[in-house]
């Protein structure tokens, strides 16, 4: 189980590493412009669209659960026409976002809080990375898909194309074209657009066996759609109020002024490279738990929940380790500003305890979705989600430490209520 575990995981970390790289860069970038309004415009730009694409974050959570139980089932029209409705659906809303784009786009500015010059910045990326709609949420249909067929290789493979690109069009972009914000914008949709050609040859070379399978009949079958409807939207409620946390965050920060922004734009480049690692395990359990529940092994499926949380809090021990030692050295990896770095030493312990409150809610995420318990998942978010709006108005007095504290408080109370609801047979 352990080696089955580390061959889904080890890939899944080092994919959904590239991706914190690929903000880090970006960060750096514009951590050496002459003003922190760019770095907290980029994380602002970041934020909606983490809003915006996240909220379909169900095309790849539910598409890897329902892809790994018919996997389990070995069932091949299943496998495929899975992915067929999670790929047209994911395309349609693309265009929907595409098409109201300026409606959408102006509110999550509104509601980002931006003001000034970094509104300015923020609007400017924004309307220029819309464009990689199609390609973002086709991507989370066939990213989805490979978890659940237990191929951790081509989303590996999959995904460094796409960041290297990114972070290699970035660098021309804004060194080379004397661009700024804009070509943080530009690289993103340039990348997106190689990762889906790529995708289509990597389908196509591994998998072209099961599209005789395809069918448009079954694709749209009512009761499967509504299934995988119901599933989804029960996801993209659980998604939205996470998403809408972490906005919430970057609002209260920006209202802490641009310099507590910029100080937790930089800080938030430490929850990501911790998360991603973490959701590395997160999502070997998704593609294990969601097998071994479609082939009815109860035995496996609870040895796997076990040592996926074993290694998940392996690697949080890890991060907190590495915050700890790095203090100001890891800093100086994202800005040169003396201001910046000075201003964020005293938030350096949110940084250390982080990781060992906040993994449990990341590994369950994972067992959840391979269950196909999105109800269950749902509901503990809610209930977290309140304890995260208390905290914040209780912790309110202590400024931005009152910020991270609630933000953790959060994080820890996710993992809390969801360990609850499993034990107590509530996840159906």
């Amino acid at each position: 189980m352990n080696k089955e575990i580390l061959r889904l995981a080890i890939p899944n970390i080092l994919s959904n590493i590239s991706v914190p790289l690929l903000s880090s860069v970006d960060t750096a970038l514009m951590g050496r412009m002459d003003s922190a309004a760019y770095i907290g415009a980029v994380g602002l730009g970041s934020m909606i669209f983490n809003f915006v694409y996240w909220s379909f974050g169900f095309l790849r959570m539910g598409t890897t659960g329902l892809t790994a139980q018919a996997y389990g089932e070995k069932d091949d029209a299943k496998i495929i026409n899975t992915f067929g409705r999670a790929a047209l659906f994911g395309l349609g809303s693309a265009l929907l976002l595409v098409l109201f784009q300026y409606p959408i786009g102006e509110a999550c500015i509104y509601l980002s809080g931006a003001s000034g010059e970094t509104e300015d910045l923020v609007r400017q990326y924004f309307y220029i990375r819309i464009w990689a709609a199609p390609a973002t949420l086709t991507a989370f249909a066939i990213l989805g898909w490979f978890f659940g067929m237990q191929n951790a290789i081509y989303p590996l493979i999959l995904t460094m194309f796409i960041n290297v690109v990114n972070i290699v069009a970035n660098i021309i972009c804004i060194n080379y074209l004397g661009m700024d914000v804009d070509g943080v914008a530009w690289g993103t949709v340039i990348a997106q657009y190689s990762g889906i050609f790529l995708a289509a040859a990597l389908i196509y070379f591994k998998y072209k066996n099961l599209l005789p399978e395809w069918d448009l009949q079954k694709i749209f079958d009512w009761g499967k759609m509504k299934a995988f409807l119901q599933l989804n939207m029960d996801i993209f409620i659980r998604t939205f109020f996470l998403i809408f946390a972490f906005g919430f965050f970057y609002n209260r920060s920006a209202a802490e002024g641009v310099m507590m922004l910029a100080v937790n734009q930089v800080y938030m480049q430490y929850i990501n490279w911790m998360s991603y690692a973490v959701d590395g395990f997160a999502y070997a359990s998704e593609s294990l738990i969601g097998k071994y529940k479609g082939a009815k092994d109860n035995i496996a499926l609870k040895k796997a929940i076990r040592l996926t949380f074993l290694w998940g809090m392996g690697g949080a021990v890890f991060f907190t380790i590495l915050y700890g030692l790095g203090g100001s050295y890891l800093l100086r990896i994202f800005t040169d500003q003396e201001a910046v770095i000075q201003a964020a030493m005293p938030f350096l312990i949110w940084m250390i305890v982080f990781p060992i409150i906040a993994t449990p809610c990341y590994i369950w995420d994972g067992i959840y979705i391979g269950l196909t318990a999105s109800k269950a998942m749902r509901n503990t978010m809610f209930i977290a989600f309140g304890v995260y709006i208390l905290g914040y108005f209780v912790f309110l007095p202590f400024g931005n430490h009152g910020l991270w504290a609630a933000l953790l408080i959060y994080m820890g109370a996710r993992g809390l209520v969801q360990w609850w609801w499993y034990r107590n047979g509530k996840v159906v």
